[in-house]
């Protein structure tokens, strides 16, 4: 068996018990283990993705810099058309490898897996600075796309392997929170680039190679630095992997960090899967307007190119304190559903806002505000409800990998919905968006309803069958010890079908 197929809960003999200590201490002990890991995992992974989010994101405002130039086109909307075409050429690869970029982030160690994905789109993302025409850019394109399938939603993943079902939201709000922050140091990076004095390179080359540079020489710190898995990991010792292991049991949750094949049945045949997937639909297809046409949309209320980069920063810094505040409550209260709902409700609200307000700009350019918290704050949350409630870890790859590549699909629709000759009204673009918000919040709260109603059957089941063994103190004492991580269990391939199982709402 290979170092990555050992379970999480078995200990080497001769080493630390835990059991040795006090509650009290082995709390205290936790949760430095937990600083430490937030410590090298956070930064690392936050400022991947941030590479990530420019890497994918500057077409938008390399298309303000001169891009178009290089695209071709005779009329308006022969340019619009190739540009949009350029901008979901990456979403090809990356709705096609996700799934398989997912399934090897459980068959190798993360830190390969990443760091492989990072050197892919980082190369892929400074090659555009020397294309010449459209069929170059969507050559690139495809490959960043390819990059990023092994990183995005692997990275959920990962967390799951080094931290409890309650502590996700709020790192991965982080980890996703740099999507935010990507958008406004995008901007910034746009606005200075263009007072830059040159002919050669343009304006748009020197940003690619600004932006796409960084992620190779992160890639090879992730390979290097990364903690690869909690069970081999250098980074922890004997003693701080022991304490890790007893808080990460969880019962009824397969936290193996290897490939079940028995999870594609579990993860198809489920309704669940589907809801996951419209609710992901909904936020890729506002996702995708925002992140590529949000400098568009602002030069449309009559700022010059150069202020419409600047501009995007208030709205990305909003959201990125929106999303670290609403994922820290969601942690607190266990709930991912509501939020979700909510936070499309907010969205939808900012694009009704962008269409019955078509004068006043001002009043549109606030309207961008919520549109841009609840489209970046619903990420962090569904990938974590995602993650929570597949029972496994390898059917939270297949599903994540699922929902993100089903999902993805609207991006590209998101890349023709803003055609420059419908600009500054974008009537169908904004009511697609409201349309699908909509659709994000009834998915949404019957999820909620669903795991809901399944907790409380699992809980009257458990509940009849302690009074039938007339002993209801040991029955709970007996679930609670229960470990789905191993191999004999006869729960080990029921994933979150498994009657010690309970979802988070």
């Amino acid at each position: 068996m290979s170092t990555v197929d050992h379970h999480l809960t078995s200990v080497p003999s001769g080493s630390f018990n835990v059991d040795t200590l006090s509650e009290e201490e082995r709390q205290t002990r936790y949760r430095k283990v937990v600083r430490k890991l937030d410590c090298i995992i956070l930064p690392l992974t936050a400022a991947l993705y941030l590479c990530a989010a420019l890497d994918r994101g500057n077409i938008g405002n390399a298309k303000l810099q001169g891009l178009q130039d290089i695209l071709g086109g005779n009329t308006t909307a022969e340019k619009s058309t190739h540009f949009s075409i350029a901008l979901m050429s990456f979403y090809v690869t990356y709705i096609l490898f996700n799934v398989p970029g997912n399934i090897l982030a459980t068959m190798i160690t993360p830190n390969k897996s990443l760091a492989l994905g990072a050197i892919v789109w980082g190369v892929a993302s400074t090659a555009q600075a020397g294309c010449t025409s459209l069929a170059g850019i969507v050559v690139c394109r495809l490959f960043i796309g390819i990059g990023e399938s092994a990183f995005g939603v692997a990275v959920a993943l990962y967390y799951s392997l080094w931290y409890t079902r309650d502590q996700l939201a709020k790192r991965l709000s982080l980890y996703i929170g740099m999507g935010s922050i990507a958008g406004a140091f995008g901007g910034l990076i746009a606005y200075g680039v263009s007072f830059i004095k040159t002919s050669k390179p343009a304006h748009w080359q020197i940003l690619f190679i600004i932006e796409g540079l960084p992620s190779v020489i992160l890639s090879v710190v992730i390979f290097f630095f990364l903690p690869s898995v909690p069970e081999s990991s250098k980074y922890l010792s004997t003693e701080e992997r022991a304490i890790l292991a007893h808080f990460l049991k969880d019962p009824g949750y397969a936290r193996k960090h290897h490939f079940d094949r028995t999870a594609f049945k579990r993860v198809f045949t489920t309704p669940t899967t589907y809801l996951n997937c419209l609710v992901y639909m909904g936020l890729s297809l506002s996702l995708g307007s925002v992140s590529g046409f949000l400098p568009t949309i602002i030069k449309s209320l009559g700022y010059s190119a150069a202020q419409a980069q600047l501009f995007t920063v208030p709205p990305y810094a909003v959201a990125f304190v929106g999303t670290l505040s609403v994922s820290f409550l969601s942690d607190r209260y266990r709930s991912r559903g509501i939020p979700i709902a909510g936070l499309a409700i907010a969205s939808a609200v900012g694009f009704a806002i962008l269409i019955a307000v078509p004068h006043n700009m001002a009043v549109r350019y606030f309207a961008v505000f919520p549109t841009v918290l609840g489209v970046f704050s619903v990420g962090p949350l569904m990938m974590t409800w995602a993650t929570n409630t597949a029972g496994s870890h390898s059917a939270a790859a297949i599903r994540l990998g699922f929902m993100n590549g089903v999902g993805q699909s609207f991006s590209i629709l998101s890349s023709f919905m803003f055609p420059a000759e419908e600009g500054p009204h974008w009537y169908k673009g904004f009511s697609l968006n409201i349309a699908f918000n909509i659709v994000m919040v009834c998915a949404a709260l019957t999820l909620t309803t669903i795991y809901r109603r399944e907790n409380a059957r699992r809980d009257n089941e458990q509940l009849g069958e302690a009074a039938i063994s007339g002993n209801p103190e040991q029955e709970k004492a007996n679930m609670e010890h229960i470990e789905d991580d191993e191999e004999d269990s006869p729960d080990a391939h029921l994933h979150d079908l498994s009657p010690n199982f309970r979802y988070i709402v």
